[in-house]
């Protein structure tokens, strides 16, 4: 039996019991420092109340650590971990392989997809190192996958959702070139979503102003049984700095995906924690931020990556806009819908693309297919219009919440004149045996009796729900409603008195402590990014696949600043190099 993990990011511990509550197995988060995204940090104490809540369900927390880390930051690195690991952490994703040679820190370690795991030699390599998990480069098709599975023991995890680097992950200086801002050091600049212009070597513009290193989102909704066979056993949701709506509906969609899979191969796979999500929003990842969707080379095929058109949030595409109106107190414009119509709210967000640069505007009062709001430049007749905000869906994720409970089967034998056992068996395997003693008449009618048990006992407490399964007794006494809803919550303080199980997971290899630095090439003549995303394919110009002519060398170029294209066309790869 397999356990299968859905890990979900979170900017702070709000957003991660958000996370949690939406069916998420683990939860990814930075301590104070030292993590890949330097604006997401947290206090130990918000680290130690996330450990606390999660572990009531079996959800482990994982802290990233995933920066290149100099000697001297070494000594406050090693304390910030022995903190969070006696706050309750359950692993630390790493970066820098000194890590692995300090023996107080027992926790298991993950490589992560900073280290550019993409061949089965770096899986072994880390996996010696005493990794209990590797986070898989994204760009990998499912046979590399496999190939790494049959090379390796230990647990791999592998992106499922979220926005996508253009370049091998951990292997990127375009930030730091171009603005002094070191990706490995948590503070990309982004900029593979910036505007360049792509000319050839005699400076003749061929593209103008596109996002032309941009990709569209990752979306793998559709292919977790396959990876799951593959080998995959934790399927990772990108999005450390975003909001807990978006955490929220993304967990959900994936999870609902999850239990799908589970409760078809039962005897396959089971989830990584416990607890029983009911109620709450039905999940549509349309109507969160994304970039448009791809399964990038999950196939070993190419396809359309790139989102350069539009690099931030379109929305959906709701139709065009048949007539517009201008006053001085703003605008009114017609919609002619997508077959099928949409209905709009107050406060939609609306977006538009003008030229190369997509405009958004708020739709202050929306009646039927009119929208009235502050005028905005650049909006004519005949445009197409998409919502990338949902007013409706936004209060329903904030309002209809989900609920996670675990659930407690009850055995209750009553006997002698009252003694009664109640005896609680929780989904993660806790069993804890309540005794009450009662000095009250027997109830005249039995029936009605049994009745009020099982009505009563059959409720939820704290963070369980309980339902009366066994009910052993002769004659029974005249409870209250009251006196059993207050023995129902004790069995709830009984049962967590006592920890909740875990699913066990591998723990990996012996560190082998012949730890070394991963710093990755810098500076000289390394390219500044390698990646199987490739410019001349999106735009028809590849010789290889698309049968265009030899381009000659290409160029692209931001404010003033010209990068150098290669193509290394035997390996299906392009570089980005700097010239100056």
């Amino acid at each position: 039996m397999t356990g299968l993990e859905l890990l979900a990011p979170a900017r702070n511990a709000d957003i991660g019991i958000a996370a949690i509550d939406s069916g998420a197995d683990a939860v990814y988060i930075a301590g104070p420092f030292f993590g890949a995204r330097k604006d997401a940090g947290n206090s130990i104490e918000d680290i130690a109340r996330l450990c606390d809540y999660a572990h009531r369900f079996g959800v482990r927390i994982f802290i990233t650590v995933n920066i290149s880390v100099s000697d001297a930051e070494l000594p406050e690195l090693h304390r910030q971990m022995l903190a969070e690991q006696a706050a309750g952490v359950d692993a630390f994703i790493i970066r820098d392989e000194r890590i692995c040679t300090w023996e107080d820190i027992t926790v298991p370690l993950h490589a992560s997809t900073q280290c550019a795991i993409r061949t089965p030699e770096d899986a072994r390599r880390y996996e010696a190192l005493g990794c209990s998990r590797l986070v898989l480069e994204r760009e990998l098709s499912m046979d590399d996958i496999k190939a790494i599975r049959k090379a390796v023991s230990c647990e791999l995890e592998f992106f499922v959702h979220g926005a996508l680097c253009v370049c091998y992950s951990g292997d990127c200086r375009l930030s730091e070139h171009l603005d002094g801002r070191s990706a490995d050091r948590g503070e990309c600049i982004q900029a593979c979503r910036s505007m360049y212009d792509l000319t050839d070597s005699s400076g003749k513009v061929l593209v103008r102003n596109k996002a032309l290193l941009s990709l569209k989102d990752f979306n793998l909704h559709e292919r977790l049984s396959e990876l799951a066979d593959a080998g995959i056993c934790s399927f990772k949701i990108e999005g450390r700095l975003k909001n807990a709506a978006y955490v929220r509906n993304i967990t959900r969609w994936y999870s609902m995906a999850l239990d799908e899979l589970c409760a078809s191969r039962p005897q396959d796979f089971q989830r990584a924690s416990f607890g029983r999500i009911s109620g709450g929003f039905t999940p549509d990842p349309l109507k969160t931020f994304n970039r448009g969707y791809t399964e990038l080379f999950l196939d070993g095929k190419r396809g359309e990556w790139s989102s350069m058109d539009a690099p931030t949030n379109l929305g959906s595409f709701i139709g065009t806009v048949a007539r517009l109106r201008r006053g001085k107190a703003g605008m009114e414009l017609f919609l002619k819908p997508v077959k099928g119509g949409v209905e709009l709210h107050n406060g939609d967000g609306f977006a538009f693309v003008n030229g190369s640069s997509v405009v958004g505007f708020r739709g202050d009062v929306c009646e039927g297919l009119t929208i009235m709001c502050k005028s905005v430049d650049g909006l004519k007749e005949g445009m197409r219009l998409y919502r990338n905000i949902d007013a409706a869906f936004d209060r329903e994720l904030e309002k209809n919440l989900p609920k996670r409970e675990i659930p407690v089967s009850l055995e209750v034998k009553i006997s002698g004149r009252w003694n009664i056992d109640i005896t609680a068996t929780s989904q993660d395997g806790r069993r804890v045996l309540s005794n009450f003693k009662a000095d009250v008449e027997s109830a005249e009618n039995r029936e009605r009796a049994a009745a009020m048990f099982r009505e009563q006992l059959s409720k939820r407490s704290l963070h369980y729900v309980f339902s009366l399964d066994k009910l052993e007794a002769g004659a029974i006494p005249l409870l209250s409603a009251s006196i059993l809803n207050s023995m129902r919550r004790l069995v709830a303080e009984d049962l967590d008195a006592q920890p909740c199980g875990r699913r066990p997971l591998a723990c990996g290899g012996p560190r082998d402590g012949t730890g070394f630095l991963n710093q990755g090439p810098s500076g000289g003549k390394h390219p500044l990014m390698r990646s199987r995303y490739c410019i001349r394919y999106e735009l028809g110009m590849c010789p290889v696949h698309q049968g265009a002519p030899e381009s000659g060398p290409l160029f692209l170029v931001n404010n003033g600043r010209r990068l150098a294209l290669g193509f290394d066309c035997r390996n299906c790869e392009m570089t980005v190099s700097a010239t100056d």
